[in-house]
């Protein structure tokens, strides 16, 4: 096990953002990804980064990024979401997100940066995501039926203390924390137009489909939303069943 830690992240608690960063053989894009970390304007960030012992010079990057990232692993685990869950637990920051390493901040990520005032809320906004701005405020329905794109939001840390990644999903695990979040009366969320992330959709969470997610989904949906939108998106999933449309915008 390989790691690295130093204090010359944003010291100022309150305030801080912990970036987090989970990798495995991401040599050709995690240099890209810190450098656009670096070029934030916002002076309280620490990057915190889990590597799932990769074998491709990731390790090399990190640790000639070291006087630079707030805190480092690399180890085995069981893939991205353990990986999520450990670095939950080595932040230091009030704030909290989660960036691919085939993704880049935006200017804009600055800006929320500075808008984070209430402790109770789950801030998100928007991301570049195959050529357009995505996806703008989202009513509770649309939380439920597409939810968020992960690399557009910014948690309270104090959402890590209660609640985790559930790692039988592979590919959609934040998908279902949002929605479990949901129906946390501790948290709120709140939408602030600003563009703060590239997101690469070409990534796992792009391409392939989560099947357990699927299987669960509805389940989740009336458990945190109840039956009002549970009933519109069973309502939505039957209608393109019976038009036989695979891939349904429900």
């Amino acid at each position: 096990m390989l790691t690295g830690q130093n204090s010359l992240n944003g010291d100022n608690a309150a305030d801080k953002v912990s970036v987090i960063i989970v990798t495995y053989n991401a040599a050709a894009t995690l240099q890209a990804c810190l450098d656009s970390i670096y070029k934030q304007t916002y002076p309280h960030i620490e990057i915190v980064v889990i590597d799932g012992k990769s074998t491709d010079g990731t390790v090399a990057i990190l640790e000639a990024n070291n006087s630079r990232i707030g805190y480092w692993k690399s180890e085995p685990d069981g893939g991205i979401y353990d990986a999520m869950n450990k670095a939950t637990k080595s932040i230091t920051g009030s704030w909290a997100c989660f960036l691919g390493a085939d993704d880049t901040l935006l200017p804009g990520f600055s800006d929320l940066a500075y808008d984070l005032k209430d402790n109770s809320a789950i801030y998100y906004s928007n991301v570049w995501a195959e050529g357009a701005k995505r996806s703008g405020e989202l009513s509770t329905y649309q939380l439920a039926k597409v939810g968020i794109y992960h690399q557009a939001m910014i948690y309270p840390a104090s959402v890590f203390a209660k609640h985790s990644f559930d790692t039988k999903y592979r590919i959609s695990a934040d998908f279902a924390f949002n929605l479990n979040l949901y129906s946390d009366k501790a948290y709120h969320f709140l939408y602030k137009d600003h563009l703060i992330a590239n997101f690469n959709h070409m990534g796992i969470s792009g391409t392939q489909i989560d099947v357990p997610f699927e299987g669960d989904k509805s389940a989740l949906i009336l458990k945190n939303f109840g039956f009002k939108i549970w009933s519109r998106y069973i309502f939505r999933v039957i209608k393109a069943k019976i038009k036989g449309d695979k891939n349904p915008r429900v």
